[in-house]
């Protein structure tokens, strides 16, 4: 078996899952290539890797989605190559995952994909294939998706365009994305499978494979950050992420600060100097951990872990928790409520500051979540056995096509 994979990058989340797919793949013996846009950002590339264009290529492709609202209209030639190479390759599978962002020419590559017959698995990370235009409704309280995009919210913001084109984007990419002869979508959460069944995608298979951690890190982990802070005596409240705002519920923290009793102490993972101006004097942000294994320090020795998120496919930073050992409370957005059953924390309405707060003294006093119900929920979302779930889809998607043939 051959699988080609297509993402916006190797680096962060979905790049990390596209690898950890392909090394479970080359074990089983599946021959497998990563391909991915030039970006700074990148992780080195394997040698097998193909990179597709280059930065003058994908800057001026960024620059044009971005005057035009044509988001994947260019890199005409870049897409060019890579279907070439393709054609050479003759994967018997290619796995779709994120293709926003301006580094692809959408109508050829499903031009392609149609006319060869050719069979997809397409992971959703976000809502982007069957909007307009945006990865996220839910702040803006949207719903047009679900018949046509018009009048964009958010279409000032990822993927940042300077004209509102979303009516026009949005019937295109149903033309575009529909009619493709086999192609099964995977979804990180049952929410998102959800929307999927609402969008003009709906008729394809969906299966949910929910995205998974590394439990050899992320585990309870010891450590004297407390005592070298001084909050021996404190309940610590913790929140972690990478890009604090409205989005992530900043405010909802600043908010709490100065609602919650004076033995109570929050603490802010991953914040910069862009979000500096908005904190205030009671919440604690010692800025990004170094390491996954410091991270996982943090999440031990907190009491309990908030996600007070407004917009989110699944939600992950809930199970590292988890997988720590800490009980975590989260707003009822998105997926982000399966991360949680009632053996290992709970779920609020999104922007109930009382049920939240509520939630927080009531963990903090009575610990009603033992450490070791939060261990087993974390190992159900182990990374390894989510990748081995790609692989067996695969291989029924593989074998589905030969006995179609039989037949």
């Amino acid at each position: 078996m051959k699988v080609l994979s297509i993402n916006l990058g190797n680096y962060s989340s979905t790049g990390s899952i596209a690898q950890g797919i392909k090394q479970e793949a080359e074990k089983q013996g599946i021959e497998y290539a990563l391909a991915y846009p030039f970006d700074p950002r990148n992780k080195p590339s394997q040698k097998d890797d193909w990179v597709i264009g280059n930065a003058f290529g994908r800057k001026c492709s960024i620059a044009l989605g971005m005057m035009t609202g044509y988001n994947g209209c260019f890199s005409l030639f870049s897409t060019q190559r890579l279907l070439r190479r393709m054609k050479q390759y003759s994967p018997d599978i290619v796995h779709f995952h994120n293709l926003h962002n301006n580094y692809i020419n959408l109508p050829l590559l499903f031009r392609y994909i149609k006319k060869n017959h050719i069979k997809v698995v397409w992971t959703l990370h976000d809502c982007w294939s069957f909007t307009g235009q945006c990865p996220y409704f839910d702040m803006a309280g949207c719903d047009k998706w679900k018949t046509g995009c018009h009048s964009c919210p958010s279409y000032t913001e990822y993927p940042k365009a300077l004209v509102d084109n979303t009516k026009r984007m949005w019937r295109l990419k149903k033309k575009w994305f529909n009619g493709v002869e086999d192609l099964t979508i995977v979804t990180p959460s049952g929410w998102l499978a959800k929307m999927v069944k609402q969008s003009f995608m709906s008729d394809y298979p969906c299966q949910v494979i929910h995205n998974g951690i590394d439990l050899s890190v992320l585990k309870p982990t010891s450590g004297d950050w407390k005592e070298r802070h001084s909050l021996s005596m404190k309940k610590v409240i913790l929140g972690v992420a990478f890009d604090w705002g409205k989005r992530k519920g900043l405010d909802v923290f600043v908010k709490l600060a100065q609602r919650l009793p004076q033995d109570y102490q929050i603490v802010l993972i991953g914040t910069d100097e862009t979000v500096k101006d908005q904190l205030c004097d009671a919440i604690l942000a010692p800025g990004r951990t170094k390491s996954q294994q410091e991270l996982a320090q943090m999440f031990t020795m907190a009491d309990v872990f908030v996600n007070p998120t407004r917009e989110e496919v699944l939600g992950l930073v809930n199970i590292e928790a988890l997988a720590c050992g800490t009980p975590g409370i989260t707003f009822d957005v998105g997926g982000s409520p399966e991360c949680y059953d009632e053996t290992c924390g709970s779920v609020v309405p999104c922007d109930d500051l009382d049920a939240l707060e509520a939630e927080i003294i009531r963990i903090c006093d009575e610990k009603p979540y033992a450490q070791e119900a939060c261990l087993l929920r974390a190992k159900e979302f182990d990374k390894n056995e989510k990748f081995k779930e790609y692989i067996k889809l695969y291989e029924r998607i593989i074998s589905t096509g030969v006995e179609r043939n039989r037949a």
